[in-house]
């Protein structure tokens, strides 16, 4: 299956950032279409009938989302674009922002006019001041032009979109850890329900979607929902930009229609590193479960990996070829997960220590024999009982690598003389 460039057509034209480069390129004619011509209703109606699945990992329904939003016009409404990219293996939507800033202005325009939002905030990883930068830039000359600010185009309909940089939190990836630090609060998740499309930001009714969903809604207007939806496959429609990283000879970003196999975005990637050979990946970003060389054929696509016992997530392809050690992987990953914990609940804030040491002590030689079965209880444990979406992501990449590759587990434990050996948790606190 070649790739079929929709969001990414013209993101390597020079100077795509600037409003008129973007303009030349069919840029802002969405907006044209939609606004006053096309109702709020219809527009939400457009992308229920495109079948737009959200793009930061949960795939929830995007037109199905913004109809959750009260329709009463007194009520101050917001638009979240969730660009706090802190995922390890992801790195689409740093792409977008700085090389197609319009794409996403034009995006959220049209997804505030749908729900009925004036004020729209960009959430965005702190550390991407290029993005940053040229999406503050967009801004200014979109409200020049008339796209945004007060009476877009001659209408009733007015829009602000500010750029608020985060503070470099993984955890604000959760929708509503980010409402906490968007409101000037530490980054922890809050209670559901309410949703945030009920009480959301400033406890108002809010949207909170990603920067490559946004920015899709602007071809589905300017196309048409029947276009998008004979992209993909049923319940998968449209493209999705693949991030690949790792052990592999061009990592970048690929866009594919949803339901390429995996094998084909490896190839458009150059494949493995000279002289080695695929060995695993994580195909949706760290929380997933990996997948092997025997998966090699299988469809990208939500339900396809959801069967296998994994997911797409932000289709972020981490590769490893058969150098990797996987003992230090798991170990590696568990430490990121470890140090982003907010702590608020105690499953993810033990359980992510716990599992950091006694992973370390395997890869020290120190492992017994029933450290893999108390790793594994810990984060079924974990998984069933945080707080937050953030320990079910941390758990499986660790689970998954001791079952596909139990043997590598297995050969640092037989290596420890006391490996049959019962041995207690051994309590490290970083103040002793």
């Amino acid at each position: 299956m070649p790739e079929m460039k929709v969001l990414t057509e013209f993101i390597k034209s020079p100077e795509q950032h600037k409003i008129e480069t973007y303009r030349r390129n069919g840029g802002y004619e969405a907006i044209r279409k939609a606004i006053p011509s096309i109702s709020p209703q219809a527009l939400i109606e457009m992308v229920i009938a495109a079948d737009l699945r959200g793009r930061g990992g949960a795939g929830f329904p995007t037109g199905k989302k913004w109809s959750f939003i009260p329709k009463d016009p007194a009520l101050t409404k917001y638009l979240v674009c969730n660009c706090d990219e802190s995922e390890p293996g992801t790195f689409k939507d740093r792409y977008l922002t700085e090389h197609d800033p319009h794409q996403l202005i034009e995006g959220m325009i049209l997804s505030c006019y749908a729900i009925g939002a004036n004020t729209a905030f960009i959430y965005c990883r702190g550390e991407f001041y290029e993005g940053i930068r040229k999406l503050q830039t967009a801004i200014d000359e979109a409200t020049e032009a008339g796209f945004l600010g007060d009476k877009i185009l001659g209408t009733d309909y007015s829009l602000r979109i500010v750029v608020h940089p985060g503070a470099g939190a993984y955890i604000a990836g959760e929708e509503t850890a980010l409402l906490n630090s968007l409101e000037g609060f530490r980054a922890t998740p809050r209670l559901k329900p309410p949703f945030p499309a009920i009480a959301g930001l400033y406890r108002k009714p809010t949207i909170v979607n990603n920067v490559e969903t946004l920015a899709n809604v602007v071809h589905i207007v300017n196309r048409g929902a029947e276009w998008f939806q004979g992209i993909g496959k049923p319940q998968n429609r449209g493209t999705k930009i693949f991030q690949v990283s790792g052990q592999i000879q061009r990592p970048g970003c690929f866009e594919f229609p949803l339901g390429v196999t995996l094998r084909e975005v490896l190839d458009a990637s150059g494949g493995s590193l000279h002289g080695r050979e695929f060995k695993a990946c994580y195909p949706g970003g760290s929380s997933c479960a990996l997948l092997t060389a025997k998966d090699i054929d299988i469809c990208m696509d939500f339900e396809t990996l959801a069967a296998r016992g994994t997911a797409l997530g932000t289709a972020s392809i981490i590769v490893m070829d058969d150098s990797a050690d996987m003992v230090k992987v798991a170990t590696r990953l568990m430490q990121f997960y470890q140090n982003e914990s907010c702590g608020k609940c105690t499953p993810c804030r033990e359980g992510t220590r716990w599992l950091v040491q006694m992973l370390q002590r395997i890869e020290n030689f120190e492992g017994t024999a029933a450290d893999l079965k108390t790793i594994e209880d810990v984060c079924v444990s974990m998984a069933a009982n945080s707080f937050c979406p953030f320990a079910v992501g941390a758990a499986p990449p660790i689970v998954s690598a001791m079952k596909e590759f139990k043997n590598e587990f297995e050969a640092y434990i037989q290596k420890n003389p006391h490996a049959h050996e019962k041995q207690k948790m051994r309590i490290a606190y970083p103040y002793n």
